[in-house]
């Protein structure tokens, strides 16, 4: 049985170690990894309600942020009638099984109870494998950004090249 619950602080040497393992098989694969990924972001969405994770028979398969706004990566297209997911991260032992559709389907709901009309996401611009994946479940691509270098973003979303995707 698979449930979408809230993170709790007691869960983050679990989620710490995910992204370890996840930086690893990037690295192995030659993917871009998140260099220095921030720690403290984490903590702070896991304390504000906006990090989620998926629970499959009582085992931490994948993690995952949310926010109602965010500017800096989309500019004048944040219009405030979206979310956007955000460090997504599965669990090694369930890669292969599309959880990313359990996270699309609460989105689709939680944004349904919100009022919003559209799912937002980012991704990794020279990762071609992420995005069509992420393409597989419906998002359009909208176009290719690089961050700035602000100290409003995570240390490890910086000048990054990303590519926007949206899901109507």
């Amino acid at each position: 049985m698979q449930k979408v619950l809230h993170t709790k602080l007691t869960d983050l040497s679990q989620i710490f170690e995910l992204f370890e393992q996840s930086i690893h098989y990037q690295e192995k694969k030659g993917y871009p990894v998140w260099r220095n990924y921030d720690k403290n972001a984490i903590i702070k969405d896991i304390e504000t309600g906006n990090q989620y994770k998926v629970v499959i028979d009582s085992a931490l398969a994948i993690v995952f942020s949310v926010r109602y706004a965010d500017k800096i990566i989309w500019r004048e297209l944040d219009t405030g009638n979206s979310i956007y997911l955000h460090r997504i991260v599965v669990n090694p032992e369930f890669k292969g099984h599309r959880l990313f559709g359990t996270i699309l389907e609460w989105a689709i709901e939680h944004s349904k109870l919100k009022g919003l009309c559209s799912i937002r996401m980012d991704t990794w611009a020279a990762n071609p494998t992420i995005i069509e994946y992420y393409k597989s479940f419906g998002f359009e691509f909208v176009e290719n950004f690089t961050t700035p270098d602000s100290e409003e973003l995570p240390v490890h979303n910086r000048n990054l090249a990303l590519t926007l995707l949206e899901y109507t």
